[in-house]
């Protein structure tokens, strides 16, 4: 089969599978810019990150469906707008359109001056929940796609050790693969609780899952100690 054939068959076959999927409907539905809300969504019902009062944290937030999903959290009355009780910080190297009660960073999370830029967004708060869903353009070169995926999480990590109040959380994206089980111990080094976790919502043949880190061992924010 020559390659242009089959990648046509291959788009084809995703596009069916994504038109029919039952997250992509319902994320059409409840007014969700992706279905990956809906991975955010099962995470937090099952251990309730993410509670009215909160400052949040949304790193690789484009197109907004996790940012969407943590400001109804933070709604009195669970709405898309309207009153906010907390706050939430989004940020990606991506463009994402506005979304009410969200303060929005376009910049790359790797460079000094836009972490600088978030901290300034931050304004001294402590952070409760710092929610990851960055990942790098993938080249096929499985070491160098591994180094890349491994190089944003501890950013994350590192992020969240700053940041985060002392029972904060982080949850991140990572994939398995070669550089999993670091990253899974830097978890567990970092964190009390550490925990993987695949939401149903995501597609059962994607590498992806997602860590979750409860409770600073050894918070650095000299306030919080």
């Amino acid at each position: 089969m020559k390659s242009g054939t089959k990648s046509k068959k291959l788009n084809k076959a995703w596009l069916h599978d994504h038109v029919n999927d039952p997250y992509v409907k319902l994320a059409q539905k409840e007014g969700y810019r992706s279905r990956a809300a809906y991975k955010l969504k099962e995470i937090d019902e099952a251990l309730r990150l993410i509670r009215p009062g909160c400052v949040v944290v949304d790193l690789g937030s484009a197109p907004g469906a996790w940012s969407q999903y943590a400001r109804r959290r933070l709604s009195p009355q669970g709405a898309a707008a309207g009153e906010l009780n907390g706050a939430i910080v989004a940020l990606d190297i991506l463009p994402m359109e506005p979304i009410e009660g969200v303060t929005w960073l376009q910049g790359d999370f790797r460079e000094e001056d836009v972490l600088a830029r978030l901290r300034e967004a931050l304004a001294g708060r402590a952070v409760d929940v710092v929610i990851s869903d960055m990942a790098p353009n993938l080249s096929g070169i499985e070491s160098a796609d591994a180094a890349r995926i491994s190089h944003l999480v501890e950013l994350a990590v590192d992020f969240a050790q700053n940041h985060l109040k002392p029972g904060g959380a982080l949850v991140a994206k990572v994939f398995h693969g070669s550089g999993y089980s670091q990253l899974v111990k830097l978890f567990k080094d970092t964190f009390r609780v550490a925990k993987p976790i695949k939401p149903k919502a995501s597609r059962g043949r994607s590498a992806e899952t997602f860590l979750v880190g409860v409770g600073l061992k050894r918070p650095l924010r000299g306030e919080n100690r």
